[in-house]
């Protein structure tokens, strides 16, 4: 197996590994370095290795760099199972892309606008990321031509096999050109997945990463959902919460260190970074200073930390999830050393639930979910934390300050006790024992944000018992939001519904009324939304157009779930599933008649 000390080892384009630097990469996962050099030089690769193992990048990373950006015809295809991770892929792309000016990736999949990918399609594009269905499509309208293909790659072969696209992969296959290299990835590696193999794929390498898997029963693993509330907020609420002796958290770049190490410096924690580019000297004094209490955090990335072995260390909070599930097992494995419980505490946003699940197989223990520590549990610790140290001060020789408090009390005419109370208010100002009750708007946002927080995820719900288990029918109060993307960015309201509910982990049922206009378009959703979440979909990009959402007021109450009037105009079902024939493949619309289906015209896509 190929190994390798550091990304700039493995041959990758200069671009890439700028790219690399930017986003704090430092070491290749173990699929990474297996993979790489092959397809570096164009070798077909047949790849087992579990879901979390990196293995995006590992097939990314060296396509990228055969990238001829002149030639805007498309170079590279991957295939993956559901639209979720083609568009998850195609943002992977997109970021390891930072540094190539004029390079477009262009997810397809059943459910989206079929004009803007041929309005994408037609422009050029380097890398398509489909579900088979849609690419199929494409292929028959003549709209995806394959004839410059470099590399088709199957991203979790067997799940399409599960989901019963295997007749679509062979048609796919059957009509690339003969140079190109094939890249195979699965978890398990069932016949018809080494059927495809042994047809398509030419003399290729068999890359084989077994999952670590560990045992971490003395561990307890929670993670927190990262949504409402700014991550820094809601680290140092945990920490004020959490019954702590030295900390490691986990960030995935180099600049992230020290500046989280300073953000919780100026909140009262004694932290410091630990990084790749600090010498060795620094690294040991640092990590010494962990051991004898003189730092309580460490904020590090995954190469500084290895080695780390600190027995008092008794968290690891991954204030950045990790990018594979490797780099997870290394990381709380720095904490319960030397026979003690550990605790793992996992900052996870919506989009990460994936990872989640693949790092629960991985540790083979559930993680469960926290709540963030509530304003009393803060108050709380703080007056136990603050009663501790006045019993410590009680053992202290405070014969002279009793003579001052006598004093005080003689001229002023007031109780010891009113004297102890004026002491404790001035001593505890930079850190309030006695935290203000939340403002009415603060009150009401918690009390509204109906589905915004606090929401168990989709998959746990009941949804045959409970059908709508979120609503009782009731009208709630919602506003007006403006979004700066509107028809002429070829927008639909599935567009903005889907990068909104996807975005802020809203179910969909929440969203109300959206108009579209030329340049913008307005959307109602519940009042009181977290201005974290707000701040959060204005970055988002609905037609690759910032949303740029801001409130306008006001909007009618609404009734979560309740059927929206129709449209004058509106085509009605029929008519639908005429026009989104043959979606439903991809799991998105609905069944839908099966027009694509191999068998039913075999021949080359038409011109």
């Amino acid at each position: 197996m190929t190994t390798a000390n550091g990304f700039a080892e493995l041959g990758l384009s200069a671009n890439v590994q700028k790219a690399l630097s930017r986003i704090g990469y430092e070491q290749p996962s173990p699929i990474q370095a297996a993979s790489i050099p092959h397809i570096l030089a164009g070798k077909d690769i047949l790849g087992t290795a579990q879901t979390g193992t990196g293995k995006t990048a590992a097939f990314a990373l060296p396509t990228l760099s055969r990238i001829n950006l002149k030639d805007t015809s498309p170079q590279v295809l991957v295939l993956a199972p559901t639209r979720e991770l083609a568009i998850q892929v195609a943002e992977a792309y997109q970021n390891y892309a930072s540094e190539f000016k004029g390079f477009h990736v262009l997810p397809i999949y059943g459910g989206s606008s079929m004009s803007n990918q041929l309005r994408m399609l037609k422009r050029g594009v380097h890398v398509i990321v489909g579900t088979p269905g849609r690419v199929m499509d494409h292929m028959r309208r003549g709209t995806l031509k394959l004839d410059n293909l470099q590399t088709v790659v199957l991203d979790e072969a067997d799940e399409m096999l599960r989901m019963g696209f295997i007749d679509d992969i062979n048609w796919i296959l059957e009509h690339k050109p003969d140079s190109c290299q094939v890249a195979l990835f699965s978890a398990t590696m069932p016949k018809p997945i080494r059927k495809i193999a042994q047809t398509y794929l030419n003399d290729p390498q068999e890359v084989k990463i077994e999952a670590e898997t560990a045992t971490v029963e003395r561990i307890s693993q929670r993670y927190w959902k990262a949504v409402g509330t700014h991550k820094l907020d809601a680290l140092t609420r945990i920490l004020e919460v959490e019954n702590f002796d030295g900390v490691i958290i986990f960030v995935r770049t180099k600049t992230l260190t020290v500046e989280l190490a300073d953000k919780l410096e100026a909140r009262g924690h004694s932290a410091a970074a630990i990084n790749g580019d600090m010498s060795q000297q620094l690294r040991e004094r640092t990590i010494e200073q962990l051991k004898n209490g003189k730092t309580d955090i460490l904020v590090a990335t995954d190469v500084a930390a290895r080695g780390i072995d600190v027995a008092r260390v008794s968290h690891v909070i991954n204030y950045d999830i990790p990018y594979d599930t490797e780099a997870y097992v290394h990381r709380i494995g720095r904490t319960g050393r030397a026979g003690r419980d550990g605790n793992a505490i996992l900052f996870v946003a919506p989009r990460e639930r994936r990872m989640l699940r693949a790092i629960e197989q991985a540790t083979r223990q559930v993680i469960t979910p926290m709540e963030l520590p509530s304003r009393e549990q803060v108050q709380e610790r703080r007056i136990d934390q603050f009663k501790e140290e006045l019993e410590k001060a009680l053992g202290e020789d405070l014969a002279q300050f009793s003579q001052i408090v006598e004093q005080f009390r003689a001229e002023r005419d007031t109780s010891a006790e009113q004297v102890a109370a004026a002491l404790m208010y001035l001593i505890q100002q930079d850190k309030p024992l006695i935290l203000p009750e939340p403002s009415q708007p603060e009150r009401r946002r918690r009390e509204e944000s109906i589905g915004f927080e606090d929401r168990p995820p989709r998959e746990k719900r009941e949804r045959k018992e409970h059908p709508r288990p979120d609503f009782d029918g009731q009208p709630i109060a919602m506003e007006r939001f403006r979004i700066e993307v509107g028809r002429e960015h070829q927008v639909k309201p599935g567009d903005i519904v889907g990068a909104i509910a996807n975005e802020a982990d809203l179910s969909s049922a929440y969203i109300g009324h959206i108009k579209l206009h030329d340049e913008y378009s307005t959307v109602d959703l519940p009042a009181g939304m977290p201005k974290e979440v707000q701040e959060l979909l204005k970055k988002v990009r609905v037609r690759n157009q910032p949303l740029q959402m801001s409130l306008e007021g006001p909007a009618e109450e609404f009734v979560p779930g309740a059927p929206k009037p129709r449209r004058p105009g509106r085509p009605g079902k029929h008519q639908r599933m005429r026009d989104n024939r043959g979606e439903g493949r991809d799991g998105n619309r609905g069944p839908g008649p099966r027009e694509r289906r191999p068998g039913r015209g075999r021949g080359k896509p038409r011109s």
